[in-house]
């Protein structure tokens, strides 16, 4: 299978080395640093002005990075009380490019053919004084001062299904502008879920149904005694089984894993996987699993 080598997931920036800067691109005021909650680099993509600060993969508009993932998984933060915008351009199967974009600076969804505006919206931290504002949910506008870190899923697969009637063929590029803070960037046909542990994934053998635990490049640090969704924001887009278009990508809804008590009752299609991709699967368990020596990161 050609594209093998995707699966389980691909960590974008890894396969693109980002921190080279040779299959990738920057303009402006784009920098690596370290961010102390979650103990490791993240990318800062700041200024005024996005179309003039932005990081780029690949690295020209010529070329392409074939990613065939249905799930483009974007773990990111927006700078408080800014505004920021992200671009991918996909392929449909008949070679048709169209670019899908979302930011706090789209009042409204607009589409046509080959582009989809989708408006962001960033809610405040639960808990929080804005929080505890009614209207606050339904605001659009600049991110809070109290804005988290996210986990974005898009399936992009639906998005133009939806949206377009078209069939998704592969994710050509993206362009992530200011202002932002990004961890990483993956792709796969695999729902991750930070509900889910391995030992739960194993059990009910999940990865059969298209549901997995968040692989290490993907996760948030937990400290003990604490829960994931209390201190970060998942949010997945469209969601399943929900009938209306949504106009806004926003954190409307639980996790897959969190919707009911039965943690295993909503999931994706099943996901059709092949021996090699069940054995990449097992080896990544053993080298993710808490009981493991660390001795190094999986490598895509």
């Amino acid at each position: 299978v050609p594209s093998a080598w995707q699966h389980p997931y691909l960590n974008v920036f890894k396969h693109c080395r980002v921190e080279e800067w040779k299959r990738s691109a920057r303009e402006g005021d784009v920098a690596a640093l370290t961010d102390a909650k979650l103990k490791g680099t993240v990318y800062r993509i700041r200024g005024s002005f996005p179309a003039s600060n932005y990081l780029q993969l690949p690295r020209t508009g010529t070329q392409s990075l074939g990613l065939v993932g249905r799930y483009l998984y974007l773990l990111f933060k927006p700078l408080p009380c800014k505004h920021f915008l992200v671009h991918l351009d996909v392929t449909t199967e008949e070679k048709q490019v169209v670019r899908i974009s979302f930011s706090t600076l789209f009042k409204e969804f607009k589409s046509t053919p080959t582009w989809l505006q989708f408006p962001f919206v960033c809610r405040a931290a639960e808990g929080s004084a804005l929080d505890s504002c009614p209207a606050r949910h339904d605001l659009m506008g600049a991110a809070p001062a109290d804005v988290r870190w996210t986990c974005l899923v898009l399936d992009l697969r639906s998005i133009l299904s939806l949206y377009l009637s078209r069939c998704y063929s592969h994710l050509k590029s993206v362009k992530l502008c200011s202002n932002l803070l990004v961890k990483t960037l993956c792709t796969s046909n695999l729902l991750f879920d930070p509900d889910v542990t391995f030992p739960e994934a194993r059990q009910a053998d999940l990865a059969y149904r298209g549901l997995a635990p968040m692989p290490r490049d993907m996760a948030f640090p937990v400290p003990k005694g604490q829960k994931w969704h209390d201190l970060y924001d998942y949010i997945r887009f469209p969601s399943e089984g929900s009938k209306p278009l949504y106009d806004s990508i926003q954190k409307s809804c639980p996790s897959p894993a969190a919707v009911s008590e039965d943690p295993f009752c909503q999931l994706p299609r099943p996901a059709m996987l092949t021996k090699a991709v069940r054995d990449r699967l097992s080896l990544i368990r053993q080298i993710t699993s808490p009981k493991a020596v660390s001795d190094g990161s999986c490598n895509c």
